[in-house]
């Protein structure tokens, strides 16, 4: 099986998985500034997002042109197209989105994995010695907390602390794979405590937050910016932890990890109940995070706020990442998305489209 992907600046920006939750939004975006490819395993499914019937996000634009081919990441059947450059909205298992884009020297963004799959994929793209940028923008809403949290660092002169807070809305759409992300709640992961390493088990050391006006329980949880900034922030302490809009949810959640239902659940036969916890998407809701960076000379907050939910703020995140690795003069390499030199600038797009960013 070879996947074949070909260089084309005048080329369309490849979304692979561009017509589920997150890559609709994404295609929305991404449509008033580049030609786009998109691909799935039922490229019927995205037929609606093609031409002129991609609408722009609450406001008058013009597209550009939409296709869809079919590629099924899950299957042996080779894939071939001449891109620009790509991105990928869902989990790629076996890294043929990765090697592709690689092996072409065509700059490429991912926004969907857990930790262990970064830290994977950073080790495979520094063997694989990527002549374009490689963005691995998997942090919180894609890598949208992590350039916030950067901002922050840059306010105060550093980062010995950061806390990251989310308030989950349970009214909100949600995609199949972010089942797969909050699905690992049953395995222990590492974080940095005070500059040491420590290790920490999900949906413990739990606290209350106020989070845009909603005081909200919130637990630990693994995700990739507890990775990342230590790296790239110099962060000595890195947590973030996650809440339901119902706190009642939260507490049945809490309950389940009590009984030990994400350790000995964790198979087949438990996914069903296992995921009734973690998935029951709505028709829409708001998605709200909370950070806090404790630097040199103090401690600064943002809220974070988008009405049109967590998969708008996830699609931004990629089109940020997009625009990063498009930019003229952008070197080859991996890199995350707080390691912008601008975050400043970066909150800046954020609040055009919509998004509103509080600093204390």
């Amino acid at each position: 099986m070879t996947d074949f992907l070909e260089l084309d600046t005048a080329g369309p920006v490849l979304i692979v998985g561009g017509y589920g939750t997150v890559g609709t939004a994404l295609t929305r975006l991404a449509a008033a500034e580049w030609p786009l490819l998109i691909t799935g395993r039922n490229p019927e499914r995205g037929s609606h997002l093609t031409s002129s019937s991609v609408p722009g996000e609450q406001r008058k634009v013009t597209v550009k042109k939409v296709s869809v081919q079919k590629w099924d990441l899950n299957q042996a059947e080779p894939f071939a197209a001449k891109v620009r450059a790509v991105i990928s909205t869902v989990n790629d298992p076996h890294d043929r989105v990765l090697r592709a884009a690689v092996a072409a020297g065509i700059p490429y963004v991912d926004v969907t994995r857990w930790t262990s799959r970064v830290t994977r994929a950073l080790t495979l793209a520094t063997l694989l010695r990527p002549t374009a940028p490689v963005s691995l923008s998997s942090g919180w809403m894609g890598g949208v907390t992590n350039i916030v949290a950067a901002a922050l660092a840059q306010d105060v002169g550093g980062s010995d602390k950061i806390d990251v807070a989310i308030r989950y809305d349970i009214n909100d759409q949600a995609g199949a794979d972010s089942v797969d992300f909050m699905d690992r709640l049953g395995l222990d992961f590492e974080v940095r405590k005070g500059g040491q390493a420590a290790v920490v088990r999900p949906l413990t050391d739990t606290r209350w937050v106020d989070i845009a006006g909603h005081r909200t329980k919130v637990a630990r949880l693994d995700t990739p910016e507890q990775f990342t900034m230590p790296l790239t922030l110099g962060a000595g302490s890195v947590s973030t932890r996650i809440g339901f809009s119902s706190n009642a949810s939260t507490t049945a959640l809490l309950a389940a990890r009590a009984v030990g239902l994400f350790r000995w659940g964790s198979g087949a036969r438990w996914a069903p109940l296992r995921r009734s916890f973690l998935y029951s998407p709505g028709s829409g809701g708001t998605a709200h995070i909370r950070i806090d960076v404790k630097g040199p000379a103090g401690t600064r907050t943002a809220v974070i706020s988008d009405p049109q939910g967590q998969a708008h703020l996830t699609a931004l995140g990629g089109l940020l990442g997009l625009r990063s690795v498009l930019a003229e003069g952008t070197g080859p390499g991996v890199t995350f998305p707080e390691s912008t030199p601008d975050p400043a600038s970066r909150l800046a797009e954020l609040e055009s489209h919509g998004v509103t960013i509080l600093r204390s």
